[in-house]
């Protein structure tokens, strides 16, 4: 469950650092299916070493949220559920699971940040996370966004 006053409280101080941000507190959400997860991707967009994420089209349609759009601030939970870090979009593109590239894949930050990589750990994790009866298919529509960490400022 999401601690709203936590997150508007952190919202409302990182604007006291950046008052260019919008009024209101973007969503919150986590990184990954985990606490585990969500904190071992925190820690690599905290590094500056992530800077992409990719989604599956179909957990979107299966859930209803609205699709990420660029320009869209987030404020990104640790798996603990506390506000630790606000991102920007700053790019979206949709292609198949099979045509994402190796730019991507390193963008993302895991493990070798190579291409192969990248397949087995996102084809593993949509067979085993996915909020869509579908699950996992090699041309699977894949949200590939690319953001920059605004808060907190190196």
């Amino acid at each position: 469950m999401t601690d709203t006053a936590a997150i508007r409280q952190f919202w409302d101080h990182c604007r006291s650092e950046l008052p260019d941000l919008p009024a209101e507190a973007p969503d919150a959400w986590a990184f990954g299916a985990t606490p585990a997860h969500a904190d071992g991707l925190l820690e690599l967009v905290l590094a500056g070493t992530k800077t992409g994420t990719a989604s599956s089209v179909w957990d979107y349609e299966a859930s209803g949220d609205p699709l990420p759009q660029e320009g869209e601030y987030s404020v990104i939970l640790d798996g603990s559920g506390a506000p630790r870090a606000v991102i920007e979009t700053t790019a979206i593109s949709i292609l198949p699971f099979d045509e994402v590239d190796a730019d991507h894949a390193h963008a993302e930050g895991e493990g070798d940040r190579t291409l192969e990589y990248w397949r087995q750990v996102h084809e593993r994790f949509w067979r085993e996370h996915s909020e869509n009866p579908r699950g996992f298919a090699p041309d699977m529509p894949v949200l590939c966004e690319r953001f920059r960490l605004v808060y907190p400022t190196a």
